[in-house]
């Protein structure tokens, strides 16, 4: 490691929970260089649903390189790109009734959440946006606005303005109705919250700490949204492409958000694409006015097209996505019962958080030791947060819970170091 630490910036994170140097992965294995492997519980922050390399769209990518495709088209049309929009909304948007239009606004999904709020505010001519505590939307400032956490809302430099912040489900242990707060901030002309442009919100909140909103919760915030004219924006870059058994995370409560944002397992493969999904009537861009040199990242069309194709022809992945879901949170169960944990999430995208809040990087360190990458969230990194790929063997899922186990026994039975 002593050349990632002479040359490259201090910035770096993840590289110093996992401190060795990766050669290749497969599924749900990925290997160092010195041959030991490791079971992924972290899929790429949620940008690797289907695992590391997955031959269908591996063999897909490779043939459209080796034949000279495109790889770079700015916003031009290309057959990668058409080949993506007609898979998306033949086996994605039309079965569910979904009429959008499809902006790719550039690579990532901090692109695609800034995208969504410029035309929030271009369509309303409003300024203010409500985001929610605890949330997450990205590193540029527009999305580091939306952001609850404070670390890295410090990290601009420059105020951040423009968003109010209301709490999220949940928030006050369910001891006051966080949509009644807002409904009220929202028709007091004295409240000092001006009308804002869009509502935005993850269903689950993934770096947040993995809190989940109530179908309850958001079925009467969409119709405050259309109560007073404000847009509601689905950040889904973390939790939808299948994380929580649909592909939309917010299809089990029949809404249709005016604005979706989509990313990370979007093009299957690890490879940088982001699209903004918008309602026809509200797709107000002149030609030009919202633009970006990578927008047209043609070899992530290619494998976004073949992920679809692969994985979304049925409902054959959902129900896996279900079936092992389960599996999780009765494992999980056990843990949080023995050693007075708390339990949460949807689909595959699973919390545990400890009494201690420094044990869940304890155990999340144990378990790499152990041969298992997990990942902390929350606030103050208290919550493990389990994101293995949705496509992991049964064996392997069992593995892995059965080391993250282990792990928890571990740390929890630890004695503390005598002080001298």
């Amino acid at each position: 490691m002593h050349l990632f630490n002479q040359l490259e910036s201090r910035v770096r994170g993840y590289c110093r929970s996992f401190p060795v140097v990766f050669t290749t992965a497969r599924g749900d294995v990925i290997i160092d260089e010195q041959g030991r492997e490791y079971l992924d519980f972290f899929a790429g922050a949620g940008a690797l649903n289907y695992g590391h390399n997955p031959p269908q769209l591996k063999a897909a990518l490779l043939e459209y390189l080796i034949n000279d495709g495109i790889t770079h088209g700015l916003d031009m049309a290309t057959t990668a790109k058409r080949q993506l929009l007609e898979t998306l909304d033949r086996l994605i948007l039309k079965p569910r009734g979904l009429d959008y239009k499809l902006m790719f606004p550039g690579p990532t999904g901090t692109n695609a959440v800034e995208a969504a709020l410029k035309l929030a505010r271009k369509v309303t001519q409003r300024e203010s946006v409500i985001s929610f505590t605890n949330g997450f939307h990205g590193m540029t400032l527009g999305s580091l606005a939306l952001t609850g956490n404070a670390s890295k809302r410090a990290g601009a430099g420059v105020p951040l303005n423009h968003v109010t912040h209301m709490p999220y489900c949940g928030y006050f242990d369910g001891e006051i109705d966080s949509i009644s707060m807002v409904e009220q901030f929202l028709v007091d002309a004295s409240s000092g919250v001006d009308l804002p442009a869009a509502f935005i919100l993850e269903t689950v909140q993934a770096e947040g700490g993995v809190n989940v909103a109530s179908a309850d919760w958001l079925q009467r915030l969409t119709r405050l949204a259309k109560r007073f004219e404000i847009l509601m924006i689905i950040d889904d870059i973390q939790v939808g492409c299948g994380r929580t058994g649909s592909f939309f995370s917010f299809e089990p409560y029949g809404l249709e958000p005016d604005l979706i944002c989509l990313s990370k397992s979007l093009s299957g493969y690890g490879l940088p694409l982001s699209i903004v999904l918008i309602k026809p009537e509200l797709d107000r861009w002149e030609p030009g006015e919202h633009n970006g040199t990578f927008r047209g990242h043609n070899p992530a069309f290619v494998t976004a097209t073949t992920a679809l194709q692969t994985f979304w022809s049925d409902s054959g992945l959902g129900q896996e996505v279900k079936r092992k879901a389960a599996f999780m949170r009765d494992h999980l169960l056990e843990i949080a019962n023995e050693f007075d944990g708390e339990l949460s999430g949807r689909g595959m995208i699973q919390g545990l958080r400890f009494t201690d809040p420094a044990m869940a990087q304890r155990v999340a360190k144990k378990a790499f030791e152990n041969g298992l990458i997990i990942e902390t969230c929350g606030s103050q990194d208290e919550v493990l947060k389990l994101l293995p790929p949705l496509t992991i063997s049964d064996d392997h899922l069992n593995q892995g819970l059965g080391i993250l186990t282990d792990s928890v026994h571990t740390m929890m039975n630890k004695k503390p170091v005598a002080a001298l």
